[in-house]
């Protein structure tokens, strides 16, 4: 764990450290109707959900507050990407961002997906889907701060995430 205070530097993102993933008494959870689901999980599902979890508990809450900091800061600059300050932010939060995301792609990507009758998608693992949501609002909201988007932009993706977040934080499932 770091000594990030995201209370502190809520306007003065640090780079965070890289995750090593390491070994854990962590176990995947089976609750209904995971339980009915539990066959087609594999062991690289469970590495990587474990390795996920790893991530998130260590850097979640620091690159949202991250996120958070650098919207409202543009916004305190009426949009304006290229403020002083703004532009060592973004390049701070985006370099967070690639970091997290060069983790975490081969992982969600390692997850098992199934199609239910319906031709749905879903996850045998418990809170794949979380990740995978997850992963593919932070992706957005890196891609708009690349691209220097209004905080409109950007701000969709970022709810999304925070909701995947939540959903995961809620369900205890790296606990």
């Amino acid at each position: 764990m770091s000594d990030y205070d995201p209370v502190a530097h809520y306007d003065q993102p640090q780079r965070l450290p890289v995750i090593a993933p390491s070994p854990s008494t962590w176990e995947p959870q089976f609750p209904f109707p995971f339980d009915q689901s539990r066959r087609y999980v594999t062991p690289a599902d469970i590495d990587a959900e474990r390795e996920m979890c790893q991530w998130y508990d260590a850097q979640f809450d620091p690159i949202k507050h991250q996120i958070e900091g650098l919207n409202d800061n543009v916004i305190r600059h009426n949009g304006d990407f290229n403020a002083v300050d703004v532009v060592r932010q973004t390049d701070i939060v985006t370099a967070n961002l690639d970091q997290s995301l060069d983790f975490l792609t081969p992982r969600v990507q390692a997850l098992t997906r199934s199609f239910d009758h319906s031709a749905d998608m879903f996850f045998p693992l418990y809170q794949g889907d979380a990740f995978y949501g997850l992963w593919q609002q932070m992706s957005n909201v890196n891609n708009g701060l690349k691209a220097r988007q209004p905080t409109w932009f950007t701000g969709p993706s970022y709810h999304q995430m925070q909701f995947w977040g939540s959903k995961i934080h809620r369900s205890h499932v790296c606990s």
